[in-house]
């Protein structure tokens, strides 16, 4: 992996499809993006962040998840998901998330990524 410095960020804007909501995934009635589909957003937002630091056969991976969700984010309207990175520890980088609709923060935390050896990674049992 190619050094990343602490700062580094990445910003991108999505439409959250209804495929997404709470009620997609059986909570019925519940319209709105549900928590897992918000972290995977953000998940991949911080992956993408450090994907051109990889070198040949490297992926990330997610280690760990602290998130707040403070609000309903709606299907078919923007979000914007960010991802800035606070700290490296040789492969693990830990990163600052955020996820917005409509000017309004839904979703605040951090998220951590591993840098893996990706043919060694998938040959483990």
């Amino acid at each position: 992996m190619k050094p990343v410095a602490p700062g580094t960020r990445y910003h991108r804007t999505l439409v959250p499809p209804a495929a997404d909501t709470a009620a997609a995934l059986g909570n019925t009635g519940v319209e709105v993006i549900s928590t897992p589909a918000i972290i995977g957003y953000l998940e991949m937002t911080s992956h993408l962040l450090i994907e051109p630091l990889f070198e040949a056969d490297e992926a990330s991976v997610g280690t760990e998840v602290s998130i707040r969700h403070l609000a309903a984010a709606f299907p078919g309207i923007e979000m914007e998901c960010e991802a800035e990175v606070e700290t490296v520890r040789g492969r693990r980088i830990r990163l600052k998330v955020r996820a917005s609709q409509a000017g309004k923060v839904i979703m605040d935390g951090h998220h951590e990524r591993a840098v893996v050896d990706l043919g060694r990674f998938m040959t483990r049992g």
